[in-house]
């Protein structure tokens, strides 16, 4: 599927909104969200027996295997302060949009949203819905 975008393609996108973040508030946010893309995938795991194995190395990278064998892993770049995704369909970047209160991070390129993407990339090697929300 070949999407399009009304974006110049040298546009990034961005939310003035954003509160700017520390690297302790980096840091902070991004073992909040690794925490609950974990829980969220145990959870479907147990309820929709997915067979996942959901692991974690070094404190910022989540590897999560399928029963295909495929793979999703996430992990943060503090020097970026971005996380970065690699799943079946390609590799991403998510760039800090969002306020302490309402937590937010966007694609570098697309704008689009960094947990429901996830929940689509993760749909898709898992072959069922899934649904990764901040816990």
């Amino acid at each position: 599927m070949i999407e399009y975008s009304m974006q110049q393609p040298d546009t990034k996108p961005s939310n003035s909104a954003a509160e700017a973040i520390d690297d302790s508030q980096f840091h902070q946010l991004g073992a909040h969200l690794l925490q609950s893309i974990e829980l969220a995938l145990e959870a479907a795991d147990d309820l929709l027996d997915l067979d996942l194995d959901v692991s974690r190395q070094g404190g910022n990278v989540i590897t999560i295997q399928f029963r295909d064998r495929s793979v999703i892993v996430v992990n943060t770049q503090p020097p970026l302060h971005e996380i970065w995704v690699a799943a079946k369909c390609g590799g991403f970047h998510y760039r800090w949009a969002g306020s302490m209160a309402k937590p937010l991070w966007l694609d570098t390129k697309t704008g689009r949203e960094l947990l429901s993407d996830l929940s689509e990339f993760a749909s898709a090697q898992a072959g069922q819905p899934l649904t990764i929300a901040l816990k």
